[in-house]
């Protein structure tokens, strides 16, 4: 804040050095090297003003990046008869299930490093966090196994539905068992599904509703539809006329009639199957998936946030600088000042000497409040009375003039 002031003032002390460097040509050939600086200095202002404003209307939106999440499903068994030979002959106990055959299925995932970024900082995101709703279907046979075959996982908020890990979800059973796992991820920006109308038209598939109105826009560019008479119109093409239903549309329901082709995005279906009956590998590999996922870039908006604020030292160093150009400007001009009263005074000392005493005559009237209208006339019955030339300020203005006098008579 302080090297803001003191670069306005540094501004406002500039305007006053042109007008100086204007009026003197001499002043000004000497003076060139200052002004390119100050040109130079004017555009690299701007230009930092206009990157910091791109900045911070990027991290307004809250830049967003796709990143890979892998996805594990893995499953364990017991009270299996394989295992009996090392769980010991222990009786099968319905009361406490113990000895039961059953097994467990392990649902969980994380973010892949970016290979030019290495490890995320901060804590890592809870593998929850990333999807919107689950859904588990187990295909086995209901007459045999009655118990819920489907389970749902909706994300809420509150501290009753904290972010986990992964999920775990246990059956009785002894039979292989296949399952499809339903996910809906949690994208930021929301995507969607575009129509077949649309997408042959942009050439994707899922997109926000921000990113297809772009790329509908870059189409429109790229194929010069917009109304060359009125640039508020676009022209439909065969493959855009299908879309709008209309020869012309206006340019600001562009997001209108492209949110009308879009719809859910379709899920994410992982199937797994297995076999409790048959003993597991040692050790144990779980099946993954990689899917692509969009979420908010924090190590992007972190390094852009750094930006926008400068270091401090670098801050307190140009802040000094600022000041001492400021008093330095400050300084020429009072010089320029004191050249051009010098100046007047050598050129013509007796127009000097007149027009400095109008000045102050202008001034003391101006403080007793003479002028155009009753004070006029107590001025001009002040000054008929002998007593007004005998007050104490008229001894030193005969003093400065014969100062004046005496110097303007030493300089001829």
């Amino acid at each position: 804040m302080d090297g803001h002031k003191a670069a306005k003032r540094r501004k406002l002390t500039d305007k006053s050095l042109l007008n100086v460097i204007l009026q003197n040509p001499d002043f000004a050939e000497d003076s060139q090297m200052y002004q390119s600086l100050l040109e130079m200095e004017r555009k690299l202002d701007w230009t930092i003003t206009r990157k910091r404003m791109e900045i911070q209307d990027t991290l307004s939106r809250n830049p967003a990046t796709t990143r890979t999440l892998r996805i594990f499903v893995s499953h364990t068994v017991s009270g299996q008869s394989w295992q009996a030979g090392t769980e010991g002959d222990n009786l099968t106990n319905p009361e406490t299930g113990e000895s039961i055959p059953a097994w467990q299925v392990r649902i969980e995932g994380r973010l892949l490093e970016l290979p030019q970024r290495g490890k995320d900082k901060g804590p890592q995101r809870k593998f929850s966090t990333f999807i919107k709703r689950m859904m588990v279907e187990f295909d086995r046979d209901t007459n045999v196994y009655p118990e819920n075959n489907i389970v749902e996982w909706p994300r809420a908020t509150g501290h009753h539905n904290p972010p986990l890990d992964g999920f775990t979800i246990r059956r009785t059973g002894d039979v292989p068992t296949n399952i499809r796992v339903v996910m809906y991820l949690d994208h930021y920006p929301e995507q969607y599904r575009l129509s077949p109308d649309l997408s042959s038209v942009l050439g994707i598939r899922e997109e926000s509703h921000l990113g297809a109105v772009q790329a509908l826009w870059s189409y429109i560019k790229i194929q010069g539809l917009q109304d060359k008479a009125d640039r508020r119109l676009v022209r439909s093409d065969e493959k855009l006329r299908v879309i709008f239903g209309a020869e012309t549309i206006p340019f600001q329901k562009l997001p209108e009639y492209v949110k009308r082709h879009l719809a859910p995005p379709e899920p994410i279906l992982l199937h797994y199957s297995f076999d409790p009956s048959i003993p597991l590998p040692e050790p144990e590999r779980p099946t993954a998936w990689d899917v692509e996922l969009k979420m908010e870039d924090a190590a992007l908006k972190s390094r852009m946030g750094v930006m926008l604020h400068a270091n401090k030292e670098t801050s307190a160093t140009l802040a000094k600088m600022d000041e001492e150009i400021a008093l330095l400007a400050q300084s020429l001009h009072n010089s320029h000042l004191k050249r051009t009263f010098l100046q007047s005074f050598a050129n013509d000392p007796a127009k000097f000497i007149q027009t400095w005493l109008e000045s102050q005559s202008r001034d003391l009237e101006s403080v007793l409040g003479a002028g155009a209208s009753e004070g006029l006339t107590l001025r001009q019955e002040e000054l008929r009375r002998s007593e007004f030339f005998r007050l104490p300020w008229v001894e030193e203005a005969v003093a400065v003039q014969e100062g004046l006098r005496l110097a303007s008579k030493g300089m001829q």
